[in-house]
């Protein structure tokens, strides 16, 4: 591996040498095992033990936390066809996360480090495919007994803008990273976010490789093609270049809009509009609306092209909370996105989104706190969501399908376990045109912070 000192151009003097590349850095993983993990404590290590001659900011301001995931998924597949009866795996998860502050002055230097392991705790060759654990390349049809991954992002700050490099995980319309499993998903590349006005927000950048949440590996882009959703990929089977820019205005505290801009070279482009609102009704209790409205094309590679529509409306008032949406796709495919990722739509869920070809869907939604009860900590959530109309290629009967979900979730709030906290989610899915599904996941996690 090549290396490049990386403190001396930015007026940094160590008291010893400190060599890393980030690039090769963020690029580690074709072949990585748990020692990655292990090398994420180590970089931190070397990290303050050159802390003397580091500007106090950049420690001060840094922090680390290790969060303990453990995770048991139980997927059914209830149609006569199914080629597997079942997906059933658990999996114990290690997430070292550090990020520092920055150096003093005009350009601040600073640098994020992600330690990830995961280790099989039971699975079988009969019981895999749900996600949790990477598969064993030298023997097919099982899942690794461990795998992890190190990642390094550096980063600059000027002024009110920060410039990224590395592993990272975005929130925006265009790549939203996936991390509903044991590991989260990451991308690579770099992200520029800028905030020199006030009450705007400015990001741009483009990323270069995905890694999925059961990997270890940095791999070019895919888009997902999964239900009906009727992409015809051309040449260009997958990409290393996703390009993206966007803006987002706040014109009140309750009122927010935002356009994005993606394009996944060779494959797709879109763009992608959102507003936001919240409505404060005093003692009648509060109205969140969420609507969304988003054109893809092809980029010369592919027949995408969709139009995706939709709309969420929230009432809180105590305990209670109700949800309507309602979510429209027309076009010649379904919605596009990176491959691994989530969709950035209003009836994403546990197991589907409903954004195939032409498929109209809605939601009904139900949250209640039992702090109104006097157990503060636990909740519930239920939701109900229909989809029909879609097209499925070859058959002349609509598409239909649906979705049931719950979840209990419960965080300690007192005593030495503080913060720990346990879910239980449960769903059903039913389609004429793919699979039949009973799910569910235990989940408990705990976060300790190390400093």
């Amino acid at each position: 591996m090549t290396t490049a000192t990386w403190a001396e151009p930015l007026g940094l003097r160590l008291s010893r040498p400190f060599r890393i590349s980030f690039l090769h850095a963020s690029m580690i993983g074709e072949h990585r095992t748990p020692r990655s993990f292990a090398g994420a404590a180590v970089l931190l290590g070397v990290a303050l033990s050159t802390s003397a001659p580091l500007h106090a900011e950049f420690l001060a301001d840094s922090k680390a936390s290790l969060e303990l995931r453990n995770y048991y998924f139980n997927r059914d597949f209830r149609q006569e066809s199914a080629v597997q009866s079942k997906a059933e795996e658990w999996a114990q998860g290690f997430l070292l996360r550090y990020e520092s502050g920055y150096t003093e002055g005009p350009i601040g230097f600073g640098v994020d480090a992600l330690g990830l392991l995961g280790i099989k705790l039971d699975s079988s060759p009969d019981r895999t495919g749900t996600g949790l654990l990477k598969s064993d390349r030298e023997a097919p049809g099982r899942a690794q007994d461990e795998y992890g991954e190190l990642g390094v992002t550096a980063k600059l700050r000027v002024s009110n803008s920060t410039l990224k490099y590395g592993t990272l995980f975005p929130k925006l319309p265009i790549a939203l990273s996936n991390d509903s499993r044991l590991l989260p998903q990451t991308f690579r590349g770099t992200w520029l976010t800028s905030a020199e006005i006030e009450n705007l927000s400015l990001d741009l950048g483009r990323f270069d490789r995905v890694n999925l949440r059961n990997s270890s590996d940095n791999e070019r882009m895919q888009v997902f093609n999964g239900g009906a959703r009727n992409i015809v990929l051309g040449r260009a089977r997958d990409s290393d270049a996703l390009d993206f820019a966007g803006a987002t205005y706040k014109w009140l505290p309750t009122l927010t809009t935002s356009y994005h801009y993606g394009e996944l070279d060779g494959i797709y482009r879109q763009h992608y509009f959102t507003l936001g609102h919240n409505l404060d009704l005093k003692e009648a209790g509060t109205l969140k609306s969420d609507l969304l409205w988003s054109r893809s094309v092809d980029d010369g590679g592919s027949n995408v092209d969709n139009r995706a529509l939709g709309a969420m409306f929230s009432y809180a008032l105590g305990a209670h909370k109700f949800g309507l949406a309602y979510q429209r796709m027309s076009g010649d495919t379904g919605f596009a996105y990176v491959n691994g990722a989530d969709s950035y739509l209003v009836n994403l869920v546990q197991i589907n989104d409903f954004g195939n070809e032409d498929e109209h869907s809605w939601q009904a939604r139900y949250d209640f706190d039992f702090v109104a009860l006097g157990i503060p900590g636990l909740s519930f959530m239920t939701r109900y969501l229909s989809g029909d109309n879609v097209h499925v290629v070859g058959r002349a009967e609509e598409g239909k399908e649906w979705e049931r979900n719950s979840e209990f979730a419960y965080v300690i709030q007192s005593g030495s376990l503080k913060g720990l906290v346990m879910k239980w989610r449960n769903a059903s899915s039913r389609s004429n045109f793919g699979g039949d599904i009973d799910e569910n996941r235990l989940i408990v996690s705990y976060t300790l912070p190390l400093w």
